[in-house]
């Protein structure tokens, strides 16, 4: 089976920038929210974690704090950037619960759920205007 291998572009239309190192994040464990075609879950929306939405993921049936040594996991924290599911996130943002975005970590490909407006909505850094 081939498996197609998604690189590298944000929401932006820029290069896609690292999630996060600590925790090591990204459907490769490589920091990255890259994706490629068998990725179900689609792991490609760069968030910093909050109390509210690792409640409401846990909720949903995803619980990320709780440490998993057998998958060598430690757990979700507050303040943590973690590649998110991008359905995941867009129920968060439909909930009022969604964690903020790293626009320029998060893939292209969560365009193909989550609407630009409502990432730009939560991203962490304002995007100002073309200066072109």
């Amino acid at each position: 089976m081939s498996v197609h291998l998604v690189a590298g572009r944000n929401v932006l239309g820029g290069p896609l920038r690292a999630c996060s190192y600590d925790p090591v994040t990204g459907y490769f464990r490589d920091g990255c929210c890259r994706t490629r075609d068998d990725d179900a879950g689609l792991h490609v929306v760069c968030a910093r974690m909050t109390a509210d939405f690792l409640a409401f993921s846990a909720k949903q049936g995803n619980d990320l704090s709780t440490p998993r040594p057998e998958w060598r996991f430690a757990g979700l924290q507050p303040g943590d950037r973690w590649c998110l599911c991008a359905r995941r996130w867009l129920e968060a943002y439909e909930a009022g619960v969604a964690p903020p975005v790293a626009l320029e970590a998060t893939h292209e490909a969560a365009l193909q759920v989550v609407p630009l407006h409502a990432l730009l909505a939560c991203a962490l850094q304002p995007v100002g205007p073309d200066p072109s």
